[in-house]
């Protein structure tokens, strides 16, 4: 992981811990290399998770460590989620670590998951919003004092202006916990409104990812992430998806990019998710 404060606390006992890659100007190349390499030789492969936003030359070092260490056993995997649906992400995938996934089926498990996490935020102010679209009534609606706006960044854009009259951003159908995070905005719309819109089973708080201001163009915010919370179903769900053979690299993979190479699959067929893997209220899936 490139950032510590992404590095959720595990779940249970079982669920192992993230290593962190320093930014170039934490940590010299040598040492970086040298700790990739210690990496491999301690867990067989590195499943590199880094943000869309991150800073160019942090980015430029992960590609040239891998680079250096001529390796083909790193996957550099670019996620375009706000911090804390990140951090949800993250911790998933080392949950899904201790199954008897391969390597490249965990690290292409990135890309659905990603798709079962609905990540937002309660703004004061979209002005510097550019992450997610936003139109000129809603600007100009940020301007004034005491406006409040709720903006879900995925798996599909949406944003509302906070009023009793306002219809609720649009959540998840299958059941979930959510994940809140408190920044410099004083508000409880997020536990007292949307949790309960959204019939979520459980609520924990985390602290503020240090990237969140940047990422939503505000420090006056209160982040959330809706997700799956249980290992079985997470397992079932990656299970359920079809498993491929990366015809570059012979990872085994899901989805129609190899995380590891980034080679397409050969075949053009849709690797559509089964319908009614979750079911609403439950978070189980189906019986037979």
């Amino acid at each position: 992981m490139t950032s510590a404060d992404l590095v959720l606390p595990p779940t249970d006992q079982q669920t192992p811990t993230a290593a962190l890659l320093q930014a170039p100007q934490a940590q010299a190349l040598e040492p970086a290399i040298g700790d990739m390499h210690l990496l491999l030789e301690q867990h067989g492969h590195v499943i590199a998770l880094y943000p869309s936003g991150l800073r160019p030359e942090h980015e430029r070092r992960l590609h040239s460590i891998r680079s250096v260490l001529e390796s083909d056993r790193i996957a550099l995997v670019k996620v375009d989620l706000p911090p804390l649906g990140i951090a949800v992400l993250v911790r998933q995938l080392r949950q899904l670590s201790i199954c008897d996934f391969s390597p490249g089926v965990v690290a292409s498990a990135a890309r659905l998951l990603s798709h079962y996490i609905y990540a937002g935020a309660l703004l004061n102010s979209v002005a510097r919003l550019d992450r997610v679209p936003v139109s000129l009534k809603s600007h100009a609606k940020s301007w004034v004092p005491g406006s409040q706006f709720a903006v879900l960044a995925g798996p599909e854009a949406q944003l509302v202006k906070v009023g009793p009259t306002a219809e609720p951003l649009k959540g998840p159908d299958f059941a979930t916990h959510l994940l809140v995070a408190k920044g410099n905005l004083q508000s409880d719309w997020v536990q007292e409104t949307l949790a309960p819109a959204w019939k979520v089973q459980a609520v924990h708080d985390a602290g503020i990812p240090s990237d969140s201001p940047r990422w939503w163009g505000t420090g006056k915010l209160v982040e959330f992430a809706a997700h799956l919370p249980d290992l079985p179903v997470l397992y079932q769900l990656v299970a359920s998806v079809r498993r491929e053979k990366c015809h570059w690299c012979a990872m085994e993979l899901i989805g129609d990019r190899c995380a590891f190479c980034s080679a397409p699959l050969a075949a053009p067929e849709n690797r559509a998710l089964p319908a009614g893997v979750l079911h609403r209220g439950t978070g189980e899936p189906p019986g037979p």
